[in-house]
Formats: structure tokens, sequence, C-alpha cells
């Protein structure tokens, strides 16, 4: 009997072997580019579960003929981290790189990723991370900048009938076609969770039946829903129905979203930066109920917080929308960009000194509440420019 995991069994060895990632392994794409020149990169794989982070470590450490670590941020302590920079070091003398893959490395604190800094600055230390949050809200900015985040999609419906078929061909496993279908449309685009299944249904009869699958995965949830809905489709009709002021389909898109296992802080996070982008001023409070409402999700955790997020999706989703702000800062940020080097009116300059004074800086100003004069503020190449409009 075979003790090796079948996922661990079928995991691909090589870039060309790898399905589902058309966007960042192919011709021109990120990850053939980087082992066609044979430099590696620090890079974050951000993905959900289940779509190669790990196998993509694993094949580019390969490619480098390079000392590949493997370490959980769940698991791993001080002295981990202290025993990788030491085996690096020995690497480093024998002139052989070192990739240190840290899978879940939003897990680990600031203090955690602030001790591989230097060694990713010098270049003892390659750095591979896999992540299944957002990299901007959970990996420090030192080492953020000093990476390249690659996005692991979700694997398509498709991809995963492929891996099933290639998987039941390699080791004779007989199924049949409802049941293959059965089995990709569980997995939610999650290929370990598809080749999980898959192994259990098979160790129950000697023909994988779709009444098989449905005994093997016992009250498992399929995936988001039968069109192959992914994580980042459904946030996308969640946000859209709130925008839409449509209450009904925002609280089944959360619902949604719940039952499949999301994580409630994602789901906060976008609720929190909604309230600024679509309602603004129109409802002032928006953004104070959303920002509580993450603050709570954090200090509550599951399945409470399903509550909490009901309940600001109705108040979201019934409150005015104003996209003001938003188009305002929008092109605020267009006109900077483009006029970066005029500058700032000698009035609105600070004066320190007396020469300072002499030649017009702060003039006319007054140390009051409100004061105000009545020119534009704006550099002068651009003061008639309207950014700000009322709605």
């Amino acid at each position: 009997m075979n003790r090796v995991p079948l996922a661990e069994r079928m995991r691909p060895t090589k870039l060309e072997d790898v399905l589902g990632q058309d966007d960042i392994i192919g011709d021109g794409k990120i990850l053939t580019e980087i082992v066609k020149k044979k430099e590696p990169v620090n890079l974050i794989f951000w993905g959900p579960p289940g779509t190669g982070k790990t196998t993509l470590a694993r094949i580019l450490a390969r490619e480098f003929n390079a000392d590949f670590i493997e370490i959980s941020a769940v698991t791993a302590g001080k002295k981990d981290i202290e025993d990788v920079v030491k085996r690096a070091k020995l690497n480093w003398n024998l002139k052989t790189r070192t990739i240190l893959f840290v899978d879940e490395i939003h897990r680990f604190n600031k203090a955690q990723q602030d001790a591989f800094l230097p060694h990713v600055e010098s270049g003892l230390i390659t750095l591979i991370g896999a992540t299944t949050e957002n990299p901007s809200f959970e990996v420090i900015s030192p080492l953020l900048s000093r990476s390249r985040v690659v996005v692991v999609s979700p694997l398509s419906k498709p991809a995963i009938l492929k891996i099933l078929e290639k998987t039941c061909k390699s080791e004779k496993i007989k199924i049949d076609d409802t049941a293959l279908d059965y089995l990709a449309e569980l997995s939610g685009g999650d290929a370990r969770s598809a080749l999980g299944d898959l192994e259990l249904a098979a160790s129950l009869s000697n023909k994988v039946t779709k009444d098989v699958v449905i005994e093997a995965a016992g009250k498992k949830l399929p995936g988001y829903d039968k069109k192959g809905d992914r994580h980042y489709d459904t946030i996308s009709a969640f946000i859209k129905s709130l925008r839409g002021s449509d209450v009904d389909a925002a609280l089944y898109y959360l619902a949604r979203m719940v039952n499949s296992g999301e994580d409630p802080k994602f789901i906060a996070r976008r609720m929190v930066i909604f309230a600024s982008e679509d309602i603004g001023l129109a409802g002032n409070g928006a953004l104070s109920l959303a920002t509580a409402c993450f603050q709570a999700v954090e200090r509550v955790g599951m399945p409470e917080s399903g509550l909490i997020l009901a309940h600001i999706t109705v108040a979201l989703a019934l409150s005015k929308k104003s996209r003001a702000t938003t188009d305002a800062w929008f092109t605020a940020i267009d006109l900077a960009r483009k006029t970066m080097n005029e500058p700032v009116p000698t009035w609105l300059r600070n004066a320190p000194t007396k020469l300072m004074k002499d030649l017009g800086f702060g003039e006319g100003q007054k140390w009051e509440a409100g004061f105000h004069l009545d020119k534009s503020y704006l550099p002068d190449s651009i003061k008639d420019t309207q950014i700000w409009k009322k709605p």
C-alpha cells in the first residue's frame, strides 16, 4: 500500500506540467521567464489553497539547483529561523543558492518577517512566500517591496478535470464521467481537495461512481456554485450588489462566502473600502460602521461574526451612494502626477526667515480659524482646475 498521499504523488515536477496557471506560466509569462534567465528572485505566491503554490516553489528550486528549505509559518519559531540562516551561510560558502519557502507567510508576525529582511537584502536567502491572504495587508512593506507578488489563480473546472483524468490513468483508477464531473464540482478550484476526495473514493470501491464520491466526500459543500464561481468572482458579485443597493443579493453572496469558509476579515476589509469608495459623503457614518464591523469580526470570530457581517451588509446596501470623493481622488492623483514639478505658490509657503518674508513667502496669511484668501490655492498653471465636483 502506498502511504504517500495521492496529491503528493501527482505533484508536477516541471513548469510545463503545471495545469491551470496560464497567466504565469508559458512564453513571456513571469515564472517561465524567471527560469529562462536562471536568476531566482524573491516571490510571494498569492492564491487559494490547492492551486499549486508549494509545487511552483519546489519546481523553481529544482530549476536553480538550489538548496530548498521549506517551513510553515504556523509551526516555525525563532529557532527555526536561526537554523535556516545558519544553513544558508554554509550554502553561501559552498556557492550554493538557498531558497526558503515559507508557507502561510501571513501567519508570521512583523518581528518574524523583519528577521528575514537583512538576509533577503544581502542575497543570502531567496525567499518564496505563499499566502491565501492579500499580501498588501499581511506582509510587511519592506519585505513586499523586495519581492514580486505572483497571483496563483483558483483552478478552473476544466483544469481540475484534466488533473483528475491524468491521475486516474496513471493510477489505473476506474471512474465514470459523472463521478469525475462531480469531483471537479466539489473541488472549488482546489486540486489537492479533488485528489483527496478521489483517493478516498477509490479506496471504497473498485469503480468510482458519483454515489461513491458522495459517500467519500460526506457533507462537504460544493464550490461556490455550479458555474465554478470562485473567491474573486463571488466577492465581486457581493460588492456590485452593495453598489446596486440590492440587499437580497448582497446577503446571498455574503452567505455563499461564509458557507465556503471565506475569511470573514477579508469580507469586512472589502466593506471598509466600499464605504469610502461607493458611499463616501452620501452616508457619512458608513466608514465608521464598516471599520467597527472589521474590528468586531477580529474580536468575535465565527460563527457569530456572520451576524455582524450581515448587519453591516444591509446597512451599506441601503445607504445612499456617491462616488464624488472617489472621482475627485482619482482626478487629483492624475493631476498631481502630471504636474509634480509645478511650484507651490509663494504665498502658501512657510516664511521662517526675514529674507523669505521679504520675497513674499506666506504673504497675506493670518493665523485665524477658517482664514481664506480669495484666490486659487493651486499652482498657477492649474489654478482654474476643478477637482471636487459637488454631487
